[in-house]
């Protein structure tokens, strides 16, 4: 039996990057999946069509995250989608904005905070009712809020700012959330496997890859390498891991 069989699972910006391997992994272990967008909507449905090609099950559904009632719409239309139980819920819509310190503003910085870390915060928050024992949460992080050398001094500070926060926010969902159950973990991974180039843009692109992320495997992460371990954590298998960030660098930090 598939290690996710009988599952449903809600991936958001899973229409580019991680999201969408996340998906398509997910789909593939026997997971029900909601593949989330915000505007690519042919993006989104070719993520749906390859799911159900491959005898998988998956629906797409729309939600502007980075509106303050963006998470409340997305929990509402997704327990309107799987009933009254969620098994997973992966975050990772995510934005950057590669600006240098100076060139910040202050829209820049509410806009990401916006996006990657009051969305995941309140969608939670929403689908707590959803979700029972054997749930599980996962975040999408990075690897400039671990401090890679490289990463860490590229001009995308804010960024890597509302990453620290994400991490953070997998310590308290996981004390919080571990009474009823839900085990609660982040995934970070560097930019070129979240999918992210364009500082204007969300989910979308590549970045050039940079020394941390020319690692031991000799070339820059995918994002096919991120869905094997969102399997991984979402599963039985991984009953007894929680509040942890899980570092998918390739060995670049040996």
């Amino acid at each position: 039996m598939s290690p996710l069989s009988g599952k449903t699972a809600l991936v958001t910006g899973a229409s580019r990057g991680i999201g969408r391997a996340s998906a398509l992994a997910l789909a593939k272990a026997g997971a029900q999946v909601l593949v989330h967008y915000c505007r690519e909507d042919t993006t989104a449905n070719e993520v749906v069509k390859q799911i159900r090609a491959a005898g998988g099950h998956a629906d797409r559904i729309a939600a502007d995250l980075s509106a303050p009632d963006g998470p409340h719409r997305l929990a509402n239309r997704a327990r309107a989608v799987i009933g009254a139980r969620l098994d997973v819920l992966v975050c990772s819509a995510d934005m950057t904005k590669g600006a240098s310190i100076e060139d910040t503003t202050v829209a820049d910085f509410d806009e990401l905070f916006a996006l990657n870390v009051r969305a995941p915060y309140f969608l939670v928050q929403q689908l707590m009712p959803a979700m029972c024992k054997g749930s599980s949460v996962l975040l999408v992080s990075s690897l400039a809020a671990h401090g890679q050398v490289g990463i860490v001094s590229s001009p995308a500070s804010a960024h890597a700012v509302s990453q620290g926060a994400v991490d953070t926010l997998v310590k308290y969902f996981a004390t919080t959330l571990g009474a009823r159950g839900v085990r609660v973990n982040a995934i970070a991974a560097d930019m070129v496997a979240s999918g992210i180039s364009d500082p204007k843009t969300k989910n979308s692109g590549r970045l050039t890859p940079t020394a941390p992320e020319m690692q031991r495997f000799k070339r820059s992460a995918q994002s096919e390498d991120i869905g094997g371990a969102v399997v991984f954590l979402a599963s039985d298998a991984a009953r007894w891991i929680t509040g942890e960030t899980l570092c998918v660098d390739g060995g670049s930090r040996l």
